[in-house]
């Protein structure tokens, strides 16, 4: 059985004189974590350590379960481990646990749930709720515990892509979120009738938000990924108002007059305090099914190189492929209903990496008041 822990060094040694704990602890300080530039020991991720006779094991606790750097690790935890003095097996595992977003000058609606993140757009039509919609299965998929929130108002097109159109229940007076492809979720598309007008002025749009946010019995959740409407008007500028924001991740198309406005997004949540996750750049290039062509239908790269300017992350490209509208017509996201696609691996590559931008967010307060040698433990009794 693993160990989730060592108590001593004592014990350790009794089970063998050639290996100590505390050089498996020295070895595993060459490692570094490439995301948060500190290595494993002193960023308290080595939760456990087994040795027996030649085989040493090791527990390494990562900050997200869809760690896009987690096989680097693994092979830099074996190259340091292998390098010791009769050692010549290595094995180790894996866990996560997601950290949450601090903001203690901020009230949180949501103390249950660990990082709520939006994905925004100025301009309509450019697949923003197909990246939200994907983004939160993808994250999902990975291990964490996900919800959507709707909260695109005057198009709630969630319930469609997510293939459940039904009302959800009232338990306790409050709203129990539906569920579907292993996220949970909630949108106005599924309080009003189906061909009925949303027509609010602002304080309606605020007061409607503060209801999903407040009156939905979320449970624990370690990302809440929220849906905005297109531009940066009341429900944009509301959302920074009633919850701490992770952070965002702006969504556009190549051509020029996509591009250009991703600015003004960018300016509206950066004076609102909110950190940019990155820009994805959708209906990339569309490639011929037949003759397998390729067409930049919307010119190229604008979002890459958008990105680039304005020293953000680029988060991926994703191309215009009918498999995508297929999808969220029927309520099956492409990465639940083409998996192993290159469609599929885009979506899973871009919840990767805004897991990972979260979590360095995340860690950047402690490890601004912490020192690289204040951390590490002077034994094994420092793993816990």
């Amino acid at each position: 059985m693993f160990w989730s822990g060592v108590q001593s060094l004592d014990q350790a040694q009794q089970i063998t004189m050639m290996i100590a704990v505390e050089d498996v602890l020295a070895a595993l300080r060459a490692v570094q974590d490439p995301e948060l530039g500190r290595d494993l020991v002193s960023l308290n991720m080595v939760t456990g350590v087994e040795i027996r006779e030649d085989n040493v094991r090791v527990a390494v606790n990562l900050t997200t379960p869809a760690c896009p750097l987690q096989t680097d690790i693994e092979q830099q935890c074996r190259q340091a481990l292998l390098s010791l003095p009769g050692v010549n097996q290595v094995e180790v595992r894996f866990t996560a646990t997601v950290t949450a977003a601090t903001f203690p000058n901020q009230q949180n609606l949501l103390p249950d749930v660990k990082n709520i993140l939006a994905v925004g757009s100025v301009k309509g039509g450019v697949g923003k709720t197909t990246v939200a919609v994907n983004l939160a299965i993808a994250l999902g998929m990975a291990g964490a515990k996900v919800g959507l929130l709707d909260a695109d108002v005057y198009g709630p097109d969630v319930p469609i892509m997510m293939g459940d159109r039904s009302a959800p229940k009232v338990a306790e007076h409050r709203l129990t979120p539906l569920e579907r492809h292993g996220v949970r979720f909630i949108s106005l598309g599924s309080l009003i009738p189906e061909d009925a007008p949303v027509i609010w002025r602002g304080p309606m749009v605020h007061t409607a938000l503060r209801q999903l946010f407040r009156d939905v019995a979320w449970g624990p959740l370690d990302y809440l990924v929220v849906d905005l409407p297109p531009g940066t008007g009341d429900a944009a500028l509301s959302l920074t108002q009633l919850v701490p924001l992770a952070g965002v991740v702006l969504v556009t198309t190549p051509q020029r007059a996509s591009v250009h406005v991703v600015v003004k997004a960018l300016s509206m949540f950066k004076n609102a305090g909110v950190p940019i996750l990155g820009i994805v750049e959708n209906m990339s290039y569309f490639i011929c099914p037949r003759c397998g062509t390729r067409t930049d239908i919307f010119a190229h790269g604008g979002g890459e190189q958008a990105a680039v300017n304005l020293g953000i992350p680029f988060l991926g490209n994703i191309p215009l492929d009918p498999l995508l509208r297929i999808g969220g017509d029927r309520g099956e996201p492409i990465v639940i209903n083409e998996p192993a696609s290159p469609l599929a691996a885009a979506f899973l590559d871009m919840a990767a990496k805004v897991a990972a931008r979260i979590s360095v967010l995340n860690a950047q307060p402690a490890l601004a008041g912490s020192s690289p040698t204040a951390m590490v433990p002077t034994s094994a009794q420092g793993i816990v």
